[in-house]
Parts: C-alpha cells; sequence; structure tokens
C-alpha cells in the first residue's frame, strides 16, 4: 500500500506538472537588484534560452551568454532580437569562458553542475577590480533548517504554480526544458569553499531549494 506521505508527494508533482513555472527565473529580479544600474560588459554563464542574458542587456553595453548546449543556445539566438547587446555562444565552463575582464557575472542553477571551485576560480579570474559576480545555486539538504525551509516551499510552490497559470492554459517555460541533475553539495561545505575562494562573499540560503552568492572584487 502505497504511503500517505508518498501518495502527498505524488499529487505535488502532479500539479507541479500542471502548473509549471521557472524556479530560476523568479531570482531574475532579485540579481539585477544587487547590480549596478549601468555597467559595460556582462557574463551570463550557462545561460539557457538567454531570459536574464536579455534582462541584463538592458543595463550593459555588452553581454556574452555561454551555455555547453548548442540546441538551446540556438534557441536563445532566435529568441533575441537583433538590436539587443546580447550575444550567445556554445562553450563549456569554466575552461570556454569568454576572456574578460567583465563587470558583472552570473550564474543561475549551473553551478553544481560544474567543479565548484575550479568554476570560482575562473569567475573570480574573470572579474573585473570592483565587478560583482551573482550565483543563484542548488544545494542538497542536509541539516534540520534545510529540511524545514524545504518544506516551507513545498505550500509556496504550489500557491505560486497556481497563480502563475490562473486564467490560461499552462505551458512548460522554455528555459525549463534543459537536463538538469540533483546537487550533491550540502549547503554548509558551499559556503566553507566559497569564502576560501572569494573572501567576504554574502551566501544564503533561499526558498525553492536554492542558495544565493554574491561577492565584489576588491
Amino acid at each position: 500500500m502505497t504511503s500517505p506521505p508518498h501518495r502527498l508527494l505524488q499529487a505535488l508533482d502532479r500539479f507541479n506538472a500542471a502548473h509549471p513555472w521557472d524556479h530560476n527565473a523568479h531570482y531574475h529580479r532579485w540579481i539585477l537588484r544587487q547590480l549596478p544600474h549601468r555597467f559595460g560588459s556582462a557574463l551570463d554563464v550557462g545561460s539557457g534560452t538567454g531570459d536574464l542574458a536579455r534582462l541584463l542587456a538592458a543595463r550593459a553595453a555588452e553581454v556574452h551568454g555561454v551555455d555547453s548546449d548548442p540546441a538551446i543556445t540556438s534557441r536563445a539566438r532566435a529568441l533575441t532580437p537583433g538590436a539587443t547587446t546580447a550575444s550567445f555562444t556554445v562553450a563549456d565552463a569554466p575552461t570556454g569562458l569568454p576572456a574578460g575582464p567583465h563587470d558583472v557575472i552570473t550564474c543561475v542553477a549551473t553551478l553544481h553542475h560544474l567543479p565548484f571551485t575550479e568554476a570560482l576560480d575562473a569567475f573570480r579570474g574573470h572579474l573585473a577590480p570592483g565587478g560583482t559576480l551573482v550565483v543563484v545555486g542548488l544545494y542538497r539538504p542536509l541539516t534540520a533548517t534545510d529540511h524545514l525551509l524545504g518544506a516551507a516551499a513545498v505550500p509556496l510552490n504550489a500557491a505560486t504554480g497556481w497563480l502563475r497559470n490562473r486564467g490560461r492554459e499552462a505551458r512548460r517555460p522554455a528555459s525549463m526544458t534543459a537536463l538538469t541533475r540533483p546537487a550533491d553539495m550540502p549547503f554548509c561545505d558551499i559556503v566553507a569553499a566559497a569564502r576560501t575562494i572569494l573572501p567576504g562573499a554574502r551566501l544564503r540560503r533561499r526558498l525553492f531549494w536554492r542558495y544565493t552568492l554574491t561577492w565584489r572584487r576588491p
């Protein structure tokens, strides 16, 4: 017999599938609030279909979006008007990043796919003095705090999906079609490693199974 908790999880999965929404795009406006009103060059690592890169282009002289998936990069180009400053390249991070320095580097839901310390070291090396790095990442729940925050996100996740799809046909956002895998680093390890490579970095657990990292290069 299927247990009540398992049945509840199955029901939530069915509800979320019928009311999809992009957890990563939820943080785009927050990311913009961490950045100057105008800046020169921006690099978006793991740019996907280009939603964040196009937002950055409204403030930046140039935006370079990089992603390892040729199909999704082609989709980003097709969705981007020719008049914008955003361009998209197929490249593997962290070794294939465009030469900097960049005034802004963003990385959303991508860092857990990369070698963590090598990626942060590369971001630091490609960031201009005074530049800003903003990461929205995934972590593996480990502590009681992690699990409580995840539990609190479950009803909010369902409510947000219902509100965003209310009155229209639910469609899975194009940015949610990329292949993903679970995070394997717990938040405590992420904090320790990040602050070793990026002294003064600010990290915080967030809702919807995410954490944020911000760092300004001296």
